[in-house]
């Protein structure tokens, strides 16, 4: 039974609160929230924070399930905490000689700047009002804090548009002839007050509540309340943060900086949280409270002011900054009020700061000895890195959106809207930028996805072809953007209509599609490592480059690529890959001699007129695998033999069938009857993969032959390539014996052939749930298993990835049916677990068994440390999440050492 209270007060020791909580497995934030241990912490250090009592999480978790209804015996705990309170400041709860007035805020375990809800000036009414003004003899900042109580209690307890009582201010203003607050008179503000109160009680058809315990409670059961809003909801899910959590209360103390101009306040960062410089970064101002700040009804003065008007005070401040980057090891983000010439420290948390200015404050602090090289690698959150490896608008010229659709590709893109592949290749070579816009893309739109400066569809997901294919070539790309309809070569986005030719931008770290050419800027960590840039140009390049060594020399789990091409081999190597997790031959296919070479072969009724056309495609494999296994000379390169449906390949409109009848000799009926033929209800499950191998073994053995004769060329050549073969979507023993089998002996009379001894494996893909739970005979086979978790995802939960993340996982996500679409981070419970199974039994009938992901989940912060925790050899991602991996494999090294 937990011994853990749901209320306690700010001067605690927390030493029993941690003891106990560890038992449980979680930690102060988990309880306290965020907000409620750093005001905890900032105590127990003796710094100037009012005091304070939380209400835990765990009382939240209760309200929520009881279906918003306070747990019995919270009231008396909370009232309990209040007398406490009221003997620690020596103020009294609703009584006008000596008057107790709190804030009451939200704090969840993770920090959600603006999501939930905050009171301020609680425990004002009437009689508490008029006696404020005899004993502070300052009639103007009373009714000033009850005009901002009343509103605020009003909005956000009640549910009144806070609009409503603006008004009242902006009609006294109006009568007074004033443009500013401050400018008010102590008359007209009570004016307000009593406005205020009109308003209320006209829409609630009740008076503003007098009783300040009632307040409290309303206040409480406020914020519990605005952990399920709208926008705390979809802060959460585009977080990662789990639903479940809870948000504590934080009942602390008021202190008032709009008592005069010897108080203010102000919010303001330990570091510039734009470019990381260690500075104070911050703003404030005199005679105000704090939602003034970030409200713009004033124009805030810079923090560096605050050194001529109140020297002492900054002085303590800044001392008070430097405690806390010592105490937290991290920059801050910190709220404080000075009242009468005093300071006091609202609350600290870690800062939200961009990508460049993460990486530096990692860098300085270690260099300045604030933190060790593993602590510093643990500032940086992965997914930041994208801001600094991919283009990315200019926030001043970006528009307003027109829709809307998933990020599946980060980076900014712009250029003239075009239909198909080939226009987008034509266009690209007559020098035009361009945006390939499709319904959705299937292979043979890899051309103009290649030409395109960005891909938007108008279906599939995150991992849908056009998803996984723009990551892998770092090309933008927004995907199921609902809003694009395409018809008679336009389309159509939320009435505008967009013409072949016209300029759209995209934006793929956000999903946003935009009118007209918005400028980009470029990554110069990109134009760095092509040496189209000086490092000593790219000030981000070096503390990058450090902040990268520091991961690879503390990460235990290696990180390879996906890449077809020798230009995506040599990015990711410039990127820290250690090899290539995935190579994909079937985008080989799709030059036009090649593709219609190979429809030769799929045509051909008989064996001999297959291998010949095998036999024609072998020098462009073996070119190709040749350029891929030279740009990762000395690197294991993973080459997956061919995996789609053959009739993926065929061609579809009546241009492609007459040119394959010319090639192939076939009529055009005779072609378009064997592409019916091959057609299937669900490609996903049918004829594709090994089963290709089985029952066409000419095109895996030609494929294989091509890969050792370009190996055993490079051998010659004096280099040593790596070549690891892989057979995909093997689900029976026989498919990997017979495949296998061929493989073996190809490789092997390639070998005797050229006389050259080569170091090489032989492995499968692990994506069908089968094949995981017959992992140990597998092993006995296969020499590495690499797991496909994107197939391995859609045959576990029966999902067709394509449709459904489109169409309803979102709104599996909002209602919490699943924290997040298992497409983008891996699903533990159930994939996970058949990962697991499959490595401990592969592992024990192959000790030496390699194993490995190449579904883009490897570039999944979250997955990559499970990744790390069930003891995989690497990971596989695209090139330019190959630092994401990186930098999460250290991480997931320093929180559960191997």
């Amino acid at each position: 039974m937990s011994n853990l209270k749901r209320v306690y007060m700010a001067n605690t020791d927390l030493a029993p609160i941690r003891e106990a909580l560890q038992t449980q497995g979680r930690e102060l934030r988990d309880l306290l929230g965020g907000k409620g241990s750093n005001l905890f912490i900032m105590t127990s250090e003796g710094l100037p924070v009012p005091e304070a009592f939380t209400v835990t999480t765990d009382a939240c978790n209760e309200y929520q399930a009881l279906g918003r209804k306070f747990p019995e015996g919270l009231e008396d705990e909370i009232m309990a905490a209040l007398a406490e309170l009221e003997s620690q400041t020596g103020k009294q709860f609703g009584d006008p000689q000596n008057p107790l007035l709190v804030s009451v805020r939200s704090g969840a375990k993770f920090s959600m700047p603006g999501m939930m809800d905050t009171v301020l000036n609680l425990g004002l009414n009437d009689e508490v009002a008029e006696g404020m003004i005899k004993l502070t003899q300052n009639e103007r900042f009373v009714w000033d804090a009850y005009r901002r109580f009343i509103m605020m209690f009003g909005d956000v307890v009640m549910g009144v548009e806070r609009e409503e009582f603006e008004n009242c201010l902006d009609q006294v203003k109006e009568e007074e002839g004033v443009t500013l607050d401050v400018d008010v008179s102590a008359a007209g503000l009570k004016k307000v007050v009593e406005l205020e109160k009109t308003v209320y009680e006209k829409h609630l058809g009740k008076a503003f509540p007098q009783d300040p315990r009632e307040q409290l409670m309303e206040g409480v059961r406020a914020v519990f309340d605005s952990w399920g809003n709208d926008r705390a909801v979809a802060y959460r899910e585009m977080n990662k943060i789990p639903h479940n959590l809870g948000t504590a209360v934080n009942v602390q103390l008021m202190v008032f900086g709009n008592m005069g101009n010897d108080s203010g306040t102000g919010v303001a960062f330990t570091r510039d949280p734009s470019t990381g410089e260690n500075v104070i970064y911050g703003e404030f101002l005199l005679n105000a409270q704090g939602e003034d700040v970030v409200a713009g009804t004033r124009t805030p003065e810079p923090i560096a002011d605050l050194e001529e008007q109140m020297p002492e005070i900054y002085r303590q401040f800044v001392g008070i900054c430097d405690q806390l980057e010592e105490l937290y090891k991290n920059m801050q983000d910190v709220e404080f009020t000075i009242e009468r010439g005093k300071l006091y420290m609202l609350q600290c948390r870690n800062g939200k700061r961009t990508a460049a200015a993460a990486i530096r404050i990692a860098v300085e602090m270690e260099k300045e000895g604030l933190v060790t090289e593993a602590e510093a690698v643990m500032l940086v959150e992965p997914v930041q890195l994208d801001q600094v490896l991919h283009p990315q608008f200019d926030p001043e010229q970006k528009p307003e959106p027109l829709a809307k659709g998933v990020a599946a590709s980060p980076g900014a893109a712009a250029g003239k809207v075009v239909f198909t592949a080939a226009h987008a290749v034509a266009e690209a070579e007559a020098g035009q930028r361009v945006i390939l816009v499709r319904r959705e893309t299937s292979p043979d739109d890899i051309r103009g996805m290649n030409a395109s400066q960005g891909i938007l569809t108008s279906m599939g997901g995150k991992t849908s072809h056009a998803a996984v294919v723009g990551r892998q070539m770092g090309k933008p790309c927004v995907v199921g953007c609902a809003a694009v309809e395409l018809s008679n070569g336009q389309m159509s986005v939320n009435g505008t209509v967009i013409k072949e030719g016209e300029y759209i931008s995209i934006d793929g770290t956000t999903g946003e599609v935009m009118l007209g050419d918005v400028p980009t800027t470029d990554s110069d960590i990109i134009r760095v490592v092509q040496g189209r840039l000086a490092p000593e140009e790219a000030p981000i390049y070096g503390l990058f480059a450090q902040l990268m060594t520091w991961a690879d020399e503390t990460r235990a789990l290696g990180v390879r690529t996906n890449a077809d091409t020798p230009d995506d081999s040599a990015l990711a190597l410039a990127l820290g890959a250690e090899g290539i997790g995935l190579t994909r031959t079937e985008h080989m296919f799709f030059g036009e001699k090649r593709l219609l070479t190979f429809q030769k072969m799929i045509l051909s009724e008989r064996v001999e007129e297959r291998e010949a056309a095998a036999a024609e495609l072998l020098p462009f494999q073996q070119e190709d695998f040749y350029g891929i296994l030279k740009a990762m000379d000395g690197k294991p390169v993973i080459i997956r033999l061919l995996d789609p449906p053959l009739h993926e390949f065929l061609p579809k409109d009546p241009a492609g069938v007459k040119a394959a009848s010319e090639v192939t000799g076939k009529s055009e009926q005779e072609i378009m009857d064997v592409s019916a033929s091959l057609h299937e209800l669900n490609p996903m499950l049918g004829h594709r993969g090994c089963r290709l191998g089985v029952t066409f073994p000419e095109i895996y053995k030609m494929q294989v032959r091509a890969i050792f004769q370009a190996a055993c060329q490079l051998k010659q050549e004096g280099l040593n390539p790596i070549p690891e073969v892989m057979i995909p979507l093997v689900g029976i023993i026989g498919e990997l014996e017979i495949t296998g089998t061929d493989a073996k002996a190809v490789a092997q009379e390639v070998l005797s052939e050229q006389g050259v001894e080569l170091e090489y494996m032989l492995g499968t893909m692990i994506e069908l749930p089968r094949a995981a739970l017959i992992a140990g005979d597998i092993a006995k086979l296969a020499e590495f298993f690499s797991f496909g978790t994107n197939d391995l995802t859609q045959t576990v939960y029966g999902f067709s990835r394509d449709d459904v993340e489109g169409k309803f996982i979102p709104a599996y996500v909002s209602k919490q049916i699943v924290p997040v679409s298992p497409f983008e981070s891996l699903d533990e419970q159930g994939v996970g677990r058949l990962i697991a199974l499959a490595c401990k039994e592969g592992r024990e009938a192959r000790p030496s068994l390699e194993l490995g992901i190449c579904g883009e989940h490897g570039g999944d912060p979250d997955s990559v440390d499970f990744c790390h925790r069930v003891g995989l050899d690497y990971v596989s991602c695209s090139p330019l999440r190959v630092p994401i991996a990186r930098l999460a494999a250290a991480q997931a090294q320093v929180k559960n050492p191997r």
